[in-house]
């Protein structure tokens, strides 16, 4: 109560303050114009009075003044004429009395100037007007016109009269929707936590309450909402582990990655670089809005980063981004660990990661029949920014201790051994989330020897499956000088040691159900027509996907099985990739064409087979599609791992969709209980459609429980704990000698 006191009356104060002041400058404003009205008017009949005046007075006439005075005088304007001495000759009636207090003006008059200004004549406010009488270029007397001015005290008081109204309506209105905001707004937000805190002091299992106005509450009611989210989440996940251990299974979660790298390395910070930033700025009108961008990287590498702290060092590539500013913590509004950005210009950004970054490492690295592009001034880019982001990590890990470094992917190949010589001290491990071609297909790279180099760099070099390992290793046996000991799968060249692990990704294992999120009836009807089975593709529109050869199959499927038409629909989320790179330009146009071509050709009476969705979506958006979904396909031509099929999954905990996943893609070694398809065979993919929608419950059921509790056991938190464990039991100090 004291709170809302203390608020209505700051209130009342600012409100009286500039209803007061702006009332004022209207009354001062409103003033002059009725004093210059008044002006206007006086001048206009002291004129008109000065000819008959000069006329008389300069004549010395006795008589014709009263005529003079019958014309102009009236009831709110007196007249009065004076001789050159200053004597009265004649005056209204009226004022004559009390003309004594106009004398210095008729005084300055008769010297030759006019004279005016506002006088009390009889009591009233008056406005006196005095001009010289001249006859025959002399002096003879003067004469003066005063005006009626009491309106202006009226129109004063009026106005402040309509203020007086208008300030205790403005404050009755202000205490009543005062009271509503903060009865709405913060009684009963802390009423709900207050609920909420109790509620959770007694073991029960509730949801977090919504988030509190933080520009209300400030930081203190900012921070109690996410300690309680926090706890909510630590006591779900220990209740969890707790369980799993009763039934003599264990899984790793955020709380247990955490402890682990608590207990490991002292609460040291990790140090994760990749080219993708976690969040993006973006300019819409005068907003800035913040995107999560479609990545897999993201997705795997933002809960590792969550439970354990420490900087995240990316390319600060949105439109809004150095507004927002370098450094800024993550998530926004409750944060656990630091965003640095590092600016790159239009020249690097174009050769470093358009140009060999992705026209060279990425076809070579991936088998689906595209050229690589390698071009010297691109490698000359990719050098440079990879000595840029050197320089940032340096600085940021320039106050701890055997710093723990995690660099992400194809992006970085140079940087394991530019910061390994600068901190000899750090545990470095590059993480290589794509494949690694055979070594024939290797050689092809004009700077495959640097690039080995600057990967052996590292401590660890991890990657998603075995058989990438094995490439790798013998890329590096036939490549460069060093030895490879196949026995521990380590590359020795002098006193470094470079460890190589098959370490399969993964995502987090919790799946948080969208609370106000469209169910599958609206879903449905926002596709325009009632299906019995919904598909789903969630991929970025890039070569290696398969999304042409996909919906070929989605045809193929209909044709042999026409009763299916009508009764199945597939969604296709695709978001934009790479769009400056004429083959992603040509894919784009390219996949828009196939789809057209297969609606053209099936679609029917308000149907249409493939729904083709191409723009970014969030995060949020595409959990009600998983959740939904009768089956998903994941046909990538060629992937490292694709966590679009572990998302699903994760998603499908309650469920019963079917995974329809590609042999070619990382995930194919994990999730073995999807239907695995060759994505090039479009008789193949199309029969597991038709697989998906026509097996049964029970064992759609038994297929998605295994490879849920898959995917819960081998989590990302599990992969984070894994790597940092291989990072800890290595040798630290050794120091590259520049080759």
């Amino acid at each position: 109560m004291r709170f809302l006191l203390r608020l209505l009356g700051a209130m009342w104060i600012a409100t009286l303050a500039v209803t007061i002041g702006f009332a004022w400058l209207e009354l001062q404003e409103e003033r002059r114009e009725l004093v210059a009205d008044l002006e206007r008017r006086a001048a206009l009949a002291a004129d008109a009075v000065r000819e008959p005046a000069e006329r008389l007075v300069g004549r010395g006439a006795r008589t014709g003044y009263e005529r003079l005075l019958a014309r102009f005088a009236r009831a709110d304007r007196a007249i009065a004429i004076y001789d050159d001495l200053g004597g009265l000759l004649a005056a209204s009636a009226d004022v004559r009395a009390d003309l004594g207090v106009i004398s210095p003006l008729v005084s300055e008059a008769l010297r030759g100037t006019a004279a005016r200004t506002m006088r009390v004549v009889l009591g009233r406010a008056t406005w006196v007007h005095v001009v010289p009488l001249v006859w025959e270029d002399r002096s003879v007397g003067a004469a003066a016109v005063l005006l009626d001015a009491r309106h202006l005290e009226t129109r004063e008081w009026s106005l402040w009269r309509r203020t007086a109204v208008r300030l205790g309506v403005l404050g009755l209105l202000l205490t009543g929707i005062t009271f509503l905001v903060v009865r709405w707004s913060v009684t009963q937000p802390i009423a709900r936590m207050a609920a909420w805190t109790r509620q959770i002091k007694t073991g029960k299992e509730v949801a977090p309450p919504p988030t509190a106005d933080a520009s209300l509450f400030g930081p203190l009611a900012q921070e109690v909402d996410s300690l309680a989210r926090s706890l909510a989440r630590a006591r779900i996940a220990a209740e969890h582990e707790a369980r799993l251990r009763l039934a003599g299974e264990s899984v790793w979660t955020e709380e247990r990655l955490k402890q682990f790298v608590r207990v490991r390395f002292d609460d040291r910070p990790i140090f994760v670089v990749s080219n993708r930033e976690p969040v993006s700025h973006m300019r819409e009108g005068r907003a800035v809005r913040s995107v999560r961008p479609a990545s897999g990287l993201v997705t795997a590498l933002e809960p590792v980063m969550l439970a354990c702290g420490g900087v995240w060092v990316a390319h600060g590539s949105g439109g809004a981004d150095r507004d927002v500013g370098a450094r800024i913590g993550l998530p926004e509004g409750d944060p656990q660990y630091t965003l640095r950005r590092v600016w790159l210009d239009a020249a690097e950004e174009s050769g470093y990661y358009y140009g060999f970054a992705n026209e060279g490492l990425w076809p070579l690295c991936h088998i689906v029949h595209e050229r690589p592009q390698f071009r010297a001034e691109d490698w000359g880019h990719y050098c440079a920014v990879n000595e840029k982001f050197a320089r940032t990590l340096l600085e940021e890990m320039e106050s701890t201790p055997a710093p723990i470094l995690l660099v992400q992917d194809y992006h970085f190949a140079l940087l394991p051994q530019m910061v390994k010589r600068a901190r000899p001290d750090a545990r470095v491990a590059l993480f290589w989330h794509i494949p690694w071609p055979n070594f024939e297909a290797f050689r092809i790279c004009p700077w495959q020897h640097e690039i080995l180099l600057g990967m052996l760099g590292a401590d660890l070099v991890g990657f998603q499956t075995q058989f990438h390992c094995n490439n790798f290793l013998e890329t590096v046996e036939r490549t460069i000088e060093g030895r490879v000991d196949w026995d521990r799968f380590a590359v020795v060249r002098g006193d470094h040691t470079a460890h190589v692990l098959p370490l399969p990704i993964s995502v987090a294992p919790e799946f948080d159900a969208p609370g106000n999120g469209p169910d599958r009836t609206r879903l449905l009807a926002d596709l325009g027509a009632e299906v019995e089975f919904l598909g789903i593709g969630v991929d970025r529109v890039d070569y290696t996907k398969g999304l042409p050869e996909r919906f070929r199959a989605i045809r193929r499927f209909f044709e042999r099985w026409p009763e299916y038409r009508r009764r199945v629909v597939f969604v296709q989320l695709a978001s934009p990739s790479r769009s400056r790179i004429p083959r992603y330009q040509a894919l784009l146009h390219e996949t828009e064409e196939t789809v057209r071509q297969v609606n053209e050709a099936l679609a029917e009476r308000g149907w249409k087979p493939v729904v083709y969705h191409q723009r970014h979506h969030e995060h949020a958006e595409i959990q009600p599609w998983y959740l939904h979904a009768d089956f998903c396909m994941v046909t990538s031509l060629h992937d490292g791992m694709n966590l679009v099929a572990k998302e699903f999954v994760v998603t499908q905990q309650q469920g019963d969709g079917v995974l329809i996943l590609s042999r070619f893609a990382g995930a194919a070694n994990d999730l073995r209980d999807a239907l695995l398809v060759n994505p090039y065979d479009i008789d193949d993919v199309a029969g597991a459609v038709h697989r998906a929608v026509t097996m049964e419950r029970d064992e759609r059921r038994r297929r998605m429980r295994r490879m849920v509790s898959q995917v819960q056991e081998h989590s990302v938190y599990r992969w984070a704990a894994m790597l940092l464990a291989e990072l800890d039991r290595m040798p630290l100090g050794v120091s590259l000698a520049r080759e």
